[in-house]
């Protein structure tokens, strides 16, 4: 399985963006998934993640109320809707995929794409 995530760019501050990360492969639903990122000279933080079916979702401090995770497993998709973006928000964001768990911890994602670059301007 591959991933490739796209949707990010450059918004004002309040706006929203909705990021998606497509699965190649057919096994897709066996992975958790997550949604992290990282900004310049900052280590790389958690902020989303969902379980392989759907029914479970987990949220990082900076995000809860603001962004939400879904995933569309027959078309092999996990999105992210960022909305009431802030300039703290920018960063690359990277989806990825664990077959052992949703987690916030990244150690557990085996699986990473090659991320997304989100800018919200003030």
């Amino acid at each position: 399985v591959q991933l490739q995530a796209c949707g990010g760019g450059l918004v004002q501050a309040g706006g929203s963006l909705r990021l998606s990360c497509a699965a190649s492969g057919r096994t897709f639903s066996n992975y958790d998934m997550g949604w992290f990122r990282q900004a310049p000279g900052k280590e790389r933080e958690f902020v989303a993640a969902i379980s392989w079916s759907g029914s479970a979702t987990y949220y990082g401090d900076s995000v809860k109320g603001r962004f939400t995770i879904s995933r569309d497993n027959a078309k092999n998709t996990v999105y992210l809707q960022a909305d009431s973006l802030k300039p703290e928000d920018t960063a690359v964001y990277y989806c990825a995929g664990s077959l052992v768990g949703v987690s916030s911890s990244s150690g557990h994602y085996g699986l990473w794409g090659q991320g997304t670059l989100v800018t919200v301007s003030s």
